[in-house]
């Protein structure tokens, strides 16, 4: 492949489908090394996730994989699309902004919990078909109130950064958990405990204490905490409509 050819987006290239028959090899599609790729990430993550091992679990060598998919940064894009497409929305918007936002953004964290790898990858637009599904979805929900399409897609992107920024959160506590055998409660109860009330009863920092003191969302399930945090990131988006009674 010449450096022209690497330099155009997977999106771009036709996919050449391989017949399998009598004295041929085996052929495979870039759906068969996604969906392998995306097993292997789910299970030991990102980093295991080469050509070679995809092969190992396909049962071919890695070169023989290339023709199909030709760089890294292509796999990643077809494993972000693919887990993106399992994003269920309706066909039309409803007209509830905030009903729409909503379900995009507890999806889409949904994908980030089955899959965490996606929260180690740096953040770029892949624009592959689920991806742009999704984002669609979103902008029409805020098409109407006469904004324009660059404050629609900040306004989304509002909601975006929030939930990769909430999953990454989860993400690590799981991680946490996974490594020390303490879950969230047990760590602020057993290991940073002490130090909190030693902290609060030096009232040196005031502010801090009263987190301590009268805070409830570090106690509030996962699902909990998620939704107070949107509700925030909703209602900022509600402020800044031009008319969020009738479109």
């Amino acid at each position: 492949m010449s450096i022209a050819e690497q330099q155009v987006s997977i999106w771009m290239r036709p996919e050449n489908v391989e017949r399998s028959g009598p004295g041929r090899r085996p052929g495979y599609s870039r759906a068969q090394i996604t969906r392998v790729a995306v097993e292997i990430a789910d299970a030991e993550g990102i980093d295991a996730t080469t050509m070679r091992r995809i092969g190992q679990e396909l049962g071919t060598g890695a070169m023989s994989l290339y023709r199909y998919v030709p760089k890294r940064d292509d796999l990643i894009d077809l494993m972000l699309d693919a887990v993106v497409g399992e994003i269920t929305l309706p066909e039309q918007a409803s007209g509830d902004w905030r009903t729409d936002l909503s379900l995009v953004a507890h999806q889409t964290r949904g994908v980030g919990l089955r899959h965490p790898w996606q929260a180690t990858l740096a953040r770029r637009p892949t624009l592959g078909p689920n991806s742009l599904r999704v984002y669609d979805f979103a902008l029409r929900a805020l098409d109407g109130f006469g904004l324009h399409v660059d404050e629609m897609t900040s306004l989304c992107g509002m909601v975006g950064d929030y939930v990769a920024s909430a999953v990454r959160d989860e993400i690590g506590w799981l991680d946490h958990a996974r490594h020390t055998g303490m879950d969230r409660k047990q760590w602020m109860a057993e290991y940073v405990g002490p130090y909190v009330r030693h902290v609060v009863e030096s009232g040196e920092y005031q502010m801090f204490n009263r987190t301590i003191r009268e805070g409830r969302l570090s106690h509030m399930s996962p699902d909990a905490r998620f939704q107070y945090g949107l509700n925030h990131v909703l209602n900022g988006i509600a402020a800044g409509l031009p008319n969020t009674t009738t479109r």
